[in-house]
């Protein structure tokens, strides 16, 4: 069964990255949610004024990947700790979000935070609520680390992030 979940982790280029590691995954797509403009461009987003995150929309295989295991990267990869802020991206565009489908995600969704947070030493400050639009993020965005992995950004906070699924072994 294909099920979809949208998670925002800071820069989407990153988040994509690692989750196209995923066995299971079927496809990842960049792109805005969470916020209220309609349609909004890259640069409107960066803004900070559309309310929009820079999301990643993950299809998957329940059957060969689970939505908790997906949860775990998610969680490995970025910080939920940090209140708009990922690494050097600083705004309420690089929140920590997730937005789900349906009420049994927001279940399994807020029962997984609850169990991590204890592992945590501040407090977790991701993001929960209903999925309303999600906006497919300009076709430069797709892909950007498989079509840019020499840029500076890339090696410096995508590659890490990458290595890190890669050693998940999902």
């Amino acid at each position: 069964m294909t099920e979809e979940v949208v998670l925002g982790g800071g820069c989407f280029w990153c988040t994509e990255a690692s989750f196209k590691e995923v066995s299971g995954v079927l496809e990842v797509t960049s792109g805005y949610a969470g916020g209220h403009a309609e349609n909004p461009s890259y640069r409107e987003v960066c803004s900070g004024d559309t309310g929009h995150a820079e999301v990643v929309r993950i299809e998957y295989r329940e059957e060969k990947v689970s939505l908790e295991k997906l949860l775990e990267l998610f969680f490995r990869i970025h910080d939920p700790t940090t209140e708009d802020r990922q690494g050097p991206d600083v705004g309420n565009q690089y929140r920590s979000i997730i937005l789900y489908q349906n009420e049994e995600q927001r279940e399994k969704v807020e029962a997984f935070i609850e169990e991590k947070e204890d592992e945590y030493e501040d407090e977790i400050v991701t993001e929960v609520k209903s999925l309303d639009n999600f906006y497919r993020a300009e076709e430069r965005h797709q892909d950007y680390f498989e079509k840019n992995p020499e840029n500076a950004y890339c090696t410096m906070h995508a590659e890490p992030k990458v290595e890190k699924a890669r050693e998940m072994n999902l």
